[in-house]
Formats: C-alpha cells, sequence, structure tokens
C-alpha cells in the first residue's frame, strides 16, 4: 500500500496532501450509512482574548449531563475528547464516568498545547498548534494527556483529536507510536494556514490509513450545498477572493461550504448537507461541537438562553432527518469494530 498522504511545508504552516486511492478506507457493508457525534471537551475560556495557561475553568461541564441526555433520548452516544484542564478535575471525570454509563459513549484525547504539560514552549497563536511545536515537545505532551486519562478513566484513549486541529509533519507518526488508532483531526475543506496553522483543502471526507502503523484518519465532514455545489471547494475559494463573495452565494442558495456542528452552522443548511451527504454516498457523517456551548456564556455559540434552545432544537432536528433517511449513530467501538473489518486495498 502506497503512503497514505503526505504533509509539504506550506507558508503559513503544514499542507495535507490528498490520501492516496489505495488508503481509502471501505467500510464494510454492514456497518451501512451512520453518523457520530465527537464533543471537544474542554476548559472555557474568551476566545477573542489570547491564549493563556492559567485559563483551565470546567464550570461549563455541570451543563453536561443536560445535554447528553438528549443524545441519550435519541439513542445517540457520543465520544468525548478531553484535554488536560479536563482530566485533572475530579469533578469533570466524575460526571464523564456518569454519562459513559450509556453504554456507548466513551472517551478519547483533546490536546491544547498551552494548557498542557510539560510547559516548555512560550504560548502564543502559533503554538497552539500543536503540530508546530518541536517532535520531542510533541511526544512528551501526547504521553502526558495520554497516561492522564488511562489513569482517570482505567482505558488507554486510542482516539485523539489535536487541539485547533493542530497537525504537523511528525504529530501522525507520534500519535501511532503512542498507540493510537483513529485521530480526527482534519478539517475537511479548511484552512488554517493564515494562522501558521494545517491546510486541509485537499482532504475529503473519507477515512483513510495514514501510512502510519494502524492508524486512521477520519476527518470531520464538509459538504458544499446549493445550485452550484459541484464547483465545491474550488469555487469556494474563487468565491473567497471577491469581496463578500462567500456570504452572497450563500444567501441566494448558489454555494455554502457547510460544517456539520451547531456552532454558527444554521440547521437548515446543516439539514441540506444531510440530505446531500447521504445522496452523494458518504458512509459515515462526522458531526462535533464544544463542551462549553452546553450552558449559556461560554462560547460565542450560545451566549443566552434562547441560544441555547436552538442550539438544542438543531440536535432535534438534525437527529429526526438522520433517522428518517435510515442512518444510524455509531459509538467509538462501533467505529473501531468496522475499521478492524475493513479491506486493505490491492
Amino acid at each position: 500500500m502506497a503512503s497514505a498522504y503526505t504533509q509539504q511545508a506550506g507558508a503559513g504552516g503544514y499542507r495535507a496532501a490528498a490520501a492516496a486511492p489505495d488508503a481509502r478506507i471501505d467500510w464494510p457493508d454492514r456497518f451501512g450509512t451512520r453518523f457520530s457525534v465527537f464533543v471537544d471537551t474542554e476548559e472555557e475560556f474568551d476566545w477573542s482574548q489570547p491564549l493563556a495557561r492559567e485559563n483551565r475553568a470546567t464550570q461549563s461541564m455541570d451543563a453536561l449531563p443536560d445535554m447528553h441526555a438528549l443524545f441519550a433520548a435519541h439513542d445517540v452516544p457520543a465520544t468525548y475528547m478531553i484535554d488536560d484542564p479536563i482530566v485533572r478535575c475530579p469533578r469533570s471525570v466524575e460526571i464523564l464516568k456518569r454519562v459513559m454509563e450509556d453504554g456507548g459513549s466513551a472517551i478519547g484525547s483533546q490536546l491544547h498545547p498551552w494548557v498542557n504539560p510539560p510547559f516548555d514552549e512560550v504560548v502564543c497563536p502559533r503554538n497552539s498548534f500543536l503540530g508546530n511545536l518541536s517532535r520531542d515537545l510533541q511526544a512528551a505532551k501526547i504521553a502526558a494527556l495520554t497516561d492522564a486519562i488511562e489513569a482517570a478513566f482505567g482505558r488507554r484513549p486510542v482516539m485523539m483529536r489535536t487541539g485547533r486541529y493542530g497537525l504537523g509533519a511528525d504529530t501522525l507518526e507520534l500519535l501511532a507510536a503512542a498507540g493510537y488508532r483513529v485521530d480526527t483531526s482534519m478539517r475537511s475543506g479548511y484552512s488554517y494556514a493564515s494562522e501558521h496553522g494545517p491546510d486541509y483543502r485537499a482532504i475529503g471526507n473519507h477515512a483513510f490509513r495514514t501510512g502510519h502503523g494502524d492508524l486512521i484518519e477520519i476527518p470531520l465532514t464538509t459538504v458544499y450545498t446549493g445550485a452550484l455545489k459541484r464547483g465545491g471547494i474550488a469555487l469556494h475559494g474563487a468565491l473567497g477572493r471577491v469581496p463578500r463573495g462567500r456570504g452572497v452565494a450563500s444567501r441566494l442558495g448558489l454555494l455554502s461550504r457547510v460544517a456539520l456542528t451547531p456552532e454558527d452552522m444554521p440547521v437548515e443548511l446543516a439539514l441540506e448537507a444531510i440530505r446531500v451527504a447521504a445522496g452523494e454516498g458518504e458512509r459515515l457523517l462526522m458531526f462535533s461541537y464544544h463542551s462549553p456551548s452546553a450552558a449559556p456564556g461560554y462560547t460565542p455559540y450560545v451566549r443566552d438562553a434562547a441560544d441555547l434552545a436552538a442550539f438544542r432544537s438543531w440536535w432535534e432536528r438534525a437527529f429526526a432527518l438522520l433517522a428518517k433517511l435510515g442512518i444510524a449513530p455509531a459509538s467509538h467501538d462501533q467505529i473501531l469494530e468496522a475499521l478492524a473489518g475493513a479491506p486493505d486495498r490491492p
């Protein structure tokens, strides 16, 4: 099998090249078409302010059981990707242990470098992307988080998301060496190069073998909708060079880039994206949200009670459409089982 993908130096960071055809995952027929929810389970901080190591508050975790109950009412398990402030907060650990009593939800890792020991780097925007740190420091931070999660929950995590989707040239190799089976750091169709982060515009929605041990990449799903959706990322990029081009195209129903999250993504666009993805044969739709959005006042997406009601309604409507289309939820362990049964391409 050829190497799954390469990362190349770019002006702002690293650019992920498209997966080789023989690296793509062919999900087993019995897996069907599924969806999964991954929650970036993390501390609260003012996203408009500079990053700081001291920002480790986790009060919003008290609201997580109510949000989880909404998911449980629809038989939807979640994978909680937890970072260092969460795993080192006894109250947060106990909350997560209770929600995992549903039998399907599970724990993964999410690494925010600025609050994850060892603290050997300067806190700055560039260093908020794990992959921009030295190889040795990345490895040390991965080990510290992984070991802390294993100690707290009695099970070593095997799924990772680097905070801010921050892979670098060495990161996937380091994750494989640490025993991870799945990475979910790539955000299909998005670039963070202007912030010194990675560029994932060449990455599609399909899962693929990374070429590093048994590590599989499952990108976050991005769907293009509208009359000109076949133009996809190329047209979306061109519109970005026109003043207000993307906004006008979206309002006119010509082209929208849709991530499967209630955070700053209108529900009608998301519902259309689900229909488009199903029609185009996507086999695993990856949804996400940030845990502080479970309560008002912690993220710009849920500022007050009205926003929280809309946030919850977004999920209700998405779950209803997914059920209507026959798209069932997939748990952390069901994904691993399906990956184990996926054949190698010749």
